[in-house]
């Protein structure tokens, strides 16, 4: 009885719902309305089950998007103001309020009918009176009997003593069982005679385990014997014979094969059939710059030449994007860059830094445009979408390569890339390509370098420069700040962010803002707003009257750090960053400020970069602590080892040379002039002993000190048909290291690094630093020996040019007039015989014995 009342009160509470109106919309929906929201009629909801759960923000979505034409849209206004996320939408199948849905626009009634519905739903689950499954046996009750372990009859053992020798007393003392064979039995084991049953098929247990086998492979020389086969052919009779012949098909088939067949034989009398087309392609040492060239050492990989924009273009600099693996980007320049910057055509074709992909290896994927050709470039170390790059008219260039992430990553192809960035220029829109991405920010022309910059690096996110040159700790772990260096003599530092100026009047910022968008038609993209064409150097540094330094290399540049790991996820926003106030800013007093620099003349410097102060307070560059003449013309690397801070390697066109911090003494290692321009040198990333050395000839050589300091290890012959330019290696994961070669003919070649050379030896690190420890040693020694036998020669030539220095005046007076009376007489006899064979000279009997030749004048 009591299932039905509860029929009647779901009843009554049906005809109560219906008798409240205002808490309802009816609503007809359409089949895709339906498929939409997952609510199609007599599918997803039915009579018993009618309730479903709309989410708010997907109806919104629905209404914006298909606007008037959404069955939604009546009840917009309700669907904003309803307080819930979720609105109950009910299936009515009797259609008693007009409609085939309707929603429930309160929450008191959403919740009202779920739990009715709950209820309702329990109910019928209460009234199903549990019913037996039958059991399904899958194995026989034969088979589970076999299996079970019954238990054996138990054995029942009695002992007992003698009725005698109980209650007697007992002495117990040892005993040799031997002595006695009565008292113990003995079976030894013996050979059973008898025949045992092979067993055939046993069940034993197995698990799987991995599989272990050593293997050697030799080559098996069979005993030669002769086969032969003999045998008789089946052969047509003559009358099928002559059927065949004479038949319509054979002729047209002859008809089609014979020109080919004569053509074939042609180029077979013709063409050598026993060349080898292998060594013809050339992979000898000598062949020359082919692909198919390896080495023991390096191992061609993969090549690219963009041929559009490399013509009659070298490259100036290449550098391995940070977090991609197998995206590098070179920079392009004319051969005849110097004179192109006077020249009127200058412009005419645009400059670009080019960015290639492993994964499309056919074509460029990302062109940068600059101003002007690159000779420098480096991606940020703590954002890799940006870049900052030197122009060779001096000023500094950013890009922002954020858009484009999809396309270096492999996951969109770059010729079906359409830019979304609206916030800058590009001149090819209506040309279907690579992307071009157009600089975001470029430093004011007066207040940049006079002359092409040559050398730019990024300070690392933890430290930052004030505008007095004091490393201060930057807060932020962002990278802010670049360091360039130029042919005018100057190095300077810049920062991204916004400087702190003090607040300026509302008409005066309005005006100035007025004025920067009327003298620029184009916009730039929004982190660095702030720095169009008003970016200033920090603060510089100003060498150029007596040295002028093109590479250097300082402890806090990020050069050969990997930071990928230290990379934030939340790329920062450089237009709201701030140069804190000097107040704010904590100095570092354990910072190296000393760094290492070369000249265009082949000078080695060091330098401190704290700008110091005279007596007048006013701040002046400081002076190179120690200038050695290292190298005869202009230095091309100046570079700090990645495994040694305080080692650097630098090279000229006739030698290079490995110095330490701190000794001032001179080089620890020095080449000697090997025949040919050394034009790059770099460190190994994995190996502390290792280094590579371009040359002019195209040829790469590898070094190892721990092998040989004299000579390299190994020489990579026509690595390149040209110059090389640049070298820069990678290590894309443990076991694969590459290392990019670029040339003057625009190409650029990766080569993979065998295991040889990236894999380090037993204590090699260990071994490298007592090694230099070694060369310090020996230089100071030799220095000092050099001062002591330069004193003890001193000392012993003072006394003889005492006692020597009056005559050797005389002497050395009259021997000089002695000589010069000579040669004169040499030349009047030369000069009479030259005169006597052209019949000039006057005779015997002449009177005038004045020059014959003023006689003839």
């Amino acid at each position: 009885m009591a299932p039905k009342k509860q029929r009647r009160s779901r009843s009554a509470a049906r005809r109560q719902e219906k008798s409240q109106p205002h808490c309802i919309y009816p609503l007809a929906l359409t089949s895709a309305t339906q498929e939409l929201f997952e609510c199609r009629a007599d599918e997803d909801v039915t009579r018993d089950r009618p309730y479903k759960l709309l989410r708010k923000h997907a109806i919104i979505q629905d209404i914006k998007t298909r606007a008037a034409v959404s069955d939604f849209s009546p009840v917009e206004q309700i669907l904003l103001d309803y307080a819930e996320e979720e609105i109950l939408l009910v299936f009515d199948n009797d259609s008693a309020f007009g409609q085939s849905f309707y929603l429930d626009l309160t929450p008191e009634a959403k919740h009202r009918l779920t739990k009715l519905h709950d209820s309702e739903l329990f109910e019928d689950e209460m009234r199903k009176t549990p019913e037996p499954k039958n059991s399904t046996s899958f194995i026989t009750e034969k088979e589970i009997e076999q299996e079970s372990v019954k238990e054996r009859e138990k054995l029942r053992l009695k002992f007992s003593r003698l009725q005698v020798e109980l209650g007697t007393p007992v002495s117990l003392s040892d005993y040799n069982v031997a002595d006695s064979k009565h008292n113990y039995v003995e079976f030894p084991s013996y050979q059973d005679n008898r025949s045992f049953i092979k067993v055939m098929q046993r069940d034993c247990g197995i698990q799987a385990v991995s599989r272990l086998q050593s293997d050697a492979t030799q080559t098996a020389w069979k005993p030669k014997k002769n086969d032969f086969t003999q045998y008789s052919p089946q052969e047509f009779s003559q009358e099928e014979k002559e059927a065949i012949i004479q038949s319509e098909s054979l002729k047209n088939f002859s008809k089609s094969v014979i020109p080919r067949v004569l053509c074939a034989l042609q180029q077979q009398e013709i063409g050598d059939v026993f060349v080898d087309d292998f060594e013809a392609l050339g992979t000898a040492a000598d062949a020359g710059d082919l692909p198919g060239q390896t080495s023991d050492l390096l191992v061609f990989h993969k090549g690219f030449t963009d041929k559009m924009h490399t013509k009659d273009r070298k490259i100036s600099c290449v550098n391995w994007h940070p977090t991609i693996p197998g995206v590098i980007a070179v920079a392009l320049t004319t051969k005849k860059g110097e004179e192109l910057i006077d020249s009127a055509v200058f412009g005419s074709r645009p400059s670009y830094i080019v960015v290639y992909s492993f994964s499309f290896p056919t074509n460029s994927q990302l062109l940068l445009r600059s101003p002007g050709d690159i000779l420098c470039f480096e991606f940020c170390p703590s954002n890799p979408n940006v870049i900052a790059g030197g122009c060779i008219n001096g000023q500094v260039v950013l890009w922002d390569i954020s858009a484009y992430v999809t396309c270096l990553q492999g996951t969109q192809p770059s010729g079906t890339h359409s830019s979304d960035n609206k916030d800058t220029f590009n001149f090819d829109e209506k040309k279907a390509g690579t992307p071009t991405v157009d600089f975001s920010a470029m430093s004011d022309i007066k207040a940049t370098h006079k002359a092409r910059i040559t050398d730019i690096h990024w300070l690392l996110p933890s430290v930052q420069v004030s505008s007095a040159g004091v490393p201060v700790e930057n807060t932020s772990n962002i990278s802010v700040q670049i360091v360039t260096c130029g042919l005018d003599g100057t190095i300077m530092f810049w920062d991204l962010r916004v400087p702190t100026v003090p607040e300026q009047p509302l008409a005066a910022t309005k005006q100035e803002v007025d004025q920067r968008t009327t003298g620029t038609s184009w916009s730039v993209p929004q982190p660095f707003k702030h720095l169009r064409s008003t970016w200033k150097p920090l603060f510089k540094m100003d060498f150029s009257d007596e040295h002028v330094p093109v590479k250097f290399s300082m402890d806090l540049c990020t050069c050969h750090r990997n930071t990928a790991k230290e990379l934030s996820e939340n790329q920062p926003d450089y237009s709201q960053l701030r140069i804190p106030p000097a107040n704010e800013m904590r100095v570092l007093e354990d910072v190296n400020t000393r760094f290492y620099a070369g000249t265009e003349d082949g000078e080695i410097i060091y330098i401190d970069w704290k700008v110091g102060k005279d007596e007048s307070g006013q701040q002046f560059s400081p002076k190179p602590l120690v200038c050695v003449r290292a190298h005869l013309m202009m230095v091309n690397t100046v570079q700090r080892s990645p495994f040694f801070q305080d080692i650097i390697l630098t090279s000229g066109p006739l030698h290079f040379a490995i110095w330490k911090e701190g000794v001032t003494e001179g080089p620890l290692v020095k080449s000697q002039w090997s025949g040919d321009e050394i034009t790059m040198g770099c460190w190994s990333l994995s190996r502390p002993a290792v280094f590579f050395i371009g040359k002019a000839n195209g040829c790469l050589e590898v070094w190892n000190l721990l092998e040989n300091g004299v000579k390299p290890v190994h020489v990579q012959m026509h690595i390149t048909s040209s110059r090389i330019t640049c070298l820069k290696p990678w290590a894309m994961s443990l076991r694969k290291h590459f290392l990019a070669v670029t040339n003057d003919l625009g190409s650029l070649r990766i080569f993979e690094i065998l295991r040889t050379l990236y894999h380090p030896s037993k204590n090699e690190l260990s071994r490298m630093e007592k090694y230099f420890e070694m060369e310090t040693d020996y230089l100071r020694f030799w220095q000092d020996k050099e001062k002591l036998w330069s004193k003890e020669k001193k000392v012993a030539e003072k006394p003889e040019q005492k006692n020597v220095e009056p005559s050797r005046s005389i002497k050395s007076v009259s021997t000089a007039e002695e000589q010069e009376l000579k040669k004169y007489n040499d030349f009047k006899m030369f000069e009479e015989s030259i005169l006597k064979e052209m019949g000039l000279w006057p005779s015997a009997g002449s009177k005038n014995t004045s020059n014959p030749i003023h006689k003839m004048d």
